[in-house]
């Protein structure tokens, strides 16, 4: 499977930008998904996973701002991301695997294939 995201740019904090991964395989019943990102000198983050069962899953740094949702019809992950912040400001990754069931943080971060990322900069 290939990965391709895009929906990246620059803006202002209290900003909204919405991110998209659309991927060239892409098996509903067997989705593993996630977005993560990796700011400048540090550890890649992991940030929302979403299963075969539509269960999204969110890491506490972001959630109640970030959303994660598929769109099956068009072989597309998006994150809706809302009220930004210089904190926010990274490289973003989608990251996809197939597993029908456990789909959790740890397998994405083991056997995911990844995208090539799309720069968010918060800045005012």
């Amino acid at each position: 499977v290939q990965l391709a995201e895009s929906g990246g740019g620059i803006v202002q904090p209290g900003g909204s930008l919405r991110l998209s991964c659309v991927a060239s395989e892409y098996t509903p019943a067997r989705r593993c998904m996630g977005w993560f990102r990796q700011a400048p000198g540090k550890e890649r983050e992991w940030l929302a996973r979403i299963d075969a069962t539509g269960t999204a899953t969110y890491a506490d740094s972001i959630k109640g701002r970030f959303t994660i949702s598929p769109d099956d019809a068009s072989n597309t992950l998006y994150l809706q991301m809302t009220s930004l912040n210089t904190d926010d400001t990274a490289m973003y990754y989608c990251a996809a695997a197939q597993i029908p069931m456990g789909c959790s943080t740890a397998f994405l971060k083991k056997y995911a294939t990844w995208g090539q990322g799309t720069q968010v900069t918060v800045s005012s």
